[in-house]
């Protein structure tokens, strides 16, 4: 594999000081807190994972166990979290937030979800759509699905993509069930109202490609401030069996909990 010429590199670099001084990560306390970026990020991690152990945090986050002790420690010290009993490895004993550690989480991920609508405010819907696309272009890059086969990456619709979203529901759920064009002209009144009235802020569409060829969608839509919806998951036949469905819904997942939805249902439909 060829080596990244030092522009390129460069580039990179250029990138990571701009993005890190743009949301504040170099602060010393994140948030207006006097939590670093690695507590908060444990403790965001601990208010939405159950049943976890020190050694999932580690992995999840990259962190060096010895450093992630530390962090531990110091939430055990001041009552933030505590161990569960029974099992002598203290890298096994599940962990869990406190009453106390529950109510430091709930401010900054209010104060994380405000200052990321304040960022976003000012740019035109188109321009959110490329924002949020080329995020999840750059997330599905560099950490493509461990499966087997050509790698597919997650991006925003562009045009056309709403065509061939239509389309490929038609076709397939026609060849596999035998639905007619009245199942299509429905498809296409869901991404006409989503292309005419989502927000960008709380509902996505992402299309997957491979090789260049569209080959998945989901959407995640708003059905009431706790509640998305789930809509227009589809996986073309050559893509089965890579896991992107699993991928597909896992975007929409991360996605609804950063906007503060509480559940997600998913639309179906019955012949």
């Amino acid at each position: 594999m060829d080596q990244p010429a030092a522009r390129d590199i460069d580039s990179v670099r250029h990138f990571n000081r701009f993005y890190t001084r743009r949301i504040g990560v170099l602060h010393e306390g994140l948030l207006a807190s006097e939590f670093s970026l690695a507590e908060v990020r444990v403790l965001y991690e601990l208010a939405h994972r159950r049943d976890c152990v020190a050694g999932d945090l580690a992995q999840a986050l990259s962190l060096d166990s010895g450093y992630l002790s530390r962090i531990l420690a110091g939430f055990e010290r001041d009552g933030l979290i505590t161990r569960g009993r029974g099992e002598t490895d203290a890298r096994q004993r599940p962990l869990a937030l406190t009453a106390r550690g529950k109510a430091a989480i709930v401010p900054l991920e209010k104060r994380s979800q405000a200052e990321v609508a304040l960022m976003m405010r000012p740019l035109s819907p188109s321009a959110r759509s490329r924002l949020l696309g080329a995020m999840t272009a750059i997330e599905s890059i560099l950490e493509p699905p461990a499966t087997a086969g050509a790698p597919f990456v997650l991006r925003a619709p562009r045009p056309g993509d709403m065509g061939w979203v239509i389309a490929a529901h038609g076709e397939l759920y026609w060849r596999e069930y035998g639905w007619d064009e009245r199942f299509e002209v429905l498809v296409a009144r869901i991404a006409a109202d989503f292309a005419d009235r989502h927000d960008p802020a709380r509902e996505q569409c992402w299309i997957a490609e491979q090789d260049g060829r569209n080959v998945g969608s989901v959407f995640l839509m708003r059905q009431s401030a706790t509640v998305a919806k789930l809509r227009l998951l589809i996986v073309h036949p050559e893509a089965r069996g890579t896991g992107l469905g699993k991928h597909l819904v896992d975007q929409c997942i991360h996605f609804a909990r950063g906007c503060g939805y509480r559940t997600i249902t998913l639309w179906t439909q019955q012949n």
